[in-house]
């Protein structure tokens, strides 16, 4: 009977260690204050709306007991790409989270002034991206992260840019779904070097001077990181 007893306590304790196990998020605002990315169609650096959308897909992730995120580099400072990835493998993430707000290429780009000061400025194009690397050591679960991610935007009606996909230079990327609005970028150095399934979200076009003041909005970010979250917890579901 001792033996029996010892033997169903060990197994609950062993089981209670599994489900306790959580799902690790790597959040990773792109950029950083000095070296700040874009420049919006009002002169705001994107590590403006990348750190932003950051701490509020942080909140929300907090809310879940089933998941843990933290936010890599989270004073802004300068370090590397592969310092991020890096940071995300020494804390164990199972999934890596790039954030980033995008531009337009220099052909697409007109001049307004804006509070008395001369801005650059293209509503050409507007929506977001989702980024994926076939260098990714685990590049089908990305690919597969990315579909629910995709999945869940468009539910919140979110629509894709496809300007990406335009043969130009600087431009070019494979797109691998049209209506979920997913790329093929391999050397995107975040995504290649992470050593586990990752993505890299371009949330909206700030140069595109309405789409910047949507994602500036509490309600997108709100929206936007609901989708997000979603998407996470229906992956690691199935992990």
């Amino acid at each position: 009977m001792r033996i029996l007893l010892l033997t169903l306590f060990f197994f609950t304790c062993f089981s209670n260690a599994v489900d306790n196990e959580k799902f690790v998020i790597a959040i990773d605002p792109g950029h950083s204050k000095n070296h700040f990315g874009a420049v919006s169609s009002r002169g705001i650096p994107e590590y403006n709306f990348n750190i932003a959308i950051a701490n509020v897909l942080l909140r929300k992730l907090q809310e879940h007991n089933k998941v843990d995120a933290f936010i890599i580099n989270l004073d802004g400072v300068d370090i590397s790409l592969k310092e991020r990835t890096q940071t995300a493998k020494k804390r164990k993430a199972n999934l890596y989270i790039s954030l980033h707000h995008d531009s337009v290429q220099q052909k697409y780009i007109s001049y307004w002034k804006y509070e008395g000061k001369k801005n650059h400025y293209s509503d050409n194009f507007k929506g977001y991206s989702i980024f994926i690397s076939n260098k990714n050591v685990e590049k089908d679960d990305s690919l597969k992260f990315s579909k629910f991610l995709g999945e869940e935007f468009r539910k919140f009606g979110f629509v894709p840019t496809l300007h990406h996909s335009e043969k130009i230079k600087g431009e070019n990327r494979k797109l691998l779904d049209k209506t979920l609005g997913i790329y093929r970028f391999d050397d995107l150095i975040v995504l290649k070097t992470a050593s586990m399934p990752a993505v890299l979200i371009e949330c909206g076009v700030i140069v595109n001077r309405e789409e910047e003041l949507l994602v500036s909005s509490d309600e997108f970010k709100e929206e936007l990181a609901n989708a997000i979250v979603i998407a996470i917890l229906k992956y690691s579901e199935k992990e």
